[in-house]
């Protein structure tokens, strides 16, 4: 069974790998919960998880999954000790803490650009984390931890960029980080609705020439007035050269 178990977790680890560009060392987002059921079960945490998933992982919890327990009293006072053993991520709730589920489901947004692991026994974070794309699950069961298998939505969004509908993380990742190198990254609606001012540039010095005329066929001149004129002429012409003429000779028959 535990060759089994672990197949099936090598088989989803490649999976976020492949479609979520998920690298070791994994980080691993615990909360109280969690680290209860391992003290129950008598799990070492540190030891078994890097042999369950089969690499070099980051074990990490927040500021306001420790508050928690310390109001929660000493019945949990084993389960703070051992995550207060792990590395503390800051969170947006410093001044404010808020529950461990809310705090944790914050820490992964809506895409999980961290590529966190969740580790967790409650139901609520169970549920908001099938919500989000890309994050593994993990939680104890029969004295084992259990890599829970891809959730619906992750399974949709993969089909959604293998059909070219939505761009992946990793390829969003890709273009920030070449907007960033190219100097070219900017805030979110940092230019929305301002109005791009025209630079005012000298004229054409082309553009300032005459134009010239272009040569182009001269217009036909109204022949009809021109054979008036000319048959006027001709008329002038005859009348002055008749006048002139020697007179005809008359001969006798």
């Amino acid at each position: 069974m535990g060759l089994k178990r672990q197949k099936i977790a090598k088989k989803t680890i490649s999976f976020y790998k492949y479609n979520f560009s998920f690298r070791q060392p994994f980080q691993i987002l615990i909360d109280g919960t969690f680290c209860q059921m391992a003290l129950k079960n008598k799990i070492q945490i540190k030891e078994q998880m890097p042999k369950y998933l089969m690499g070099e992982v980051q074990l990490c919890t927040t500021n306001c999954a420790l508050k928690e327990l310390e109001t929660l009293g000493k019945e949990l006072y084993g389960a703070r000790i051992i995550l207060q053993k792990f590395q503390s991520r800051r969170c947006a709730h410093l001044k404010d803490p808020v529950p461990a589920s809310e705090c944790l489901l914050s820490m992964l947004g809506e895409t999980n650009p961290h590529n966190y692991f969740v580790a967790t026994q409650d139901h609520t974070v169970t549920a908001g984390v099938k919500k989000i794309p890309g994050v593994p699950l993990l939680y104890i069961i029969l004295n084992t931890i259990v890599l829970d298998k891809p959730c619906q939505t992750s399974l949709d969004h993969v089909k959604a960029v293998s059909l070219g509908e939505m761009v992946s993380v990793a390829q969003q990742q890709s273009i920030r980080s070449l907007k960033e190198d190219k100097g070219i990254a900017q805030k979110d609606g940092e230019r929305r609705g301002k109005k791009r001012k025209r630079k005012q540039s000298n004229p054409n010095p082309l553009s300032c020439l005459k134009k010239k005329k272009k040569g182009g066929p001269t217009p036909p001149k109204n022949t009809e007035q021109g054979e008036k004129k000319k048959i006027v002429k001709n008329k002038k012409q005859k009348t002055e050269g008749g006048d002139n003429l020697p007179a005809p000779v008359v001969t006798n028959a």
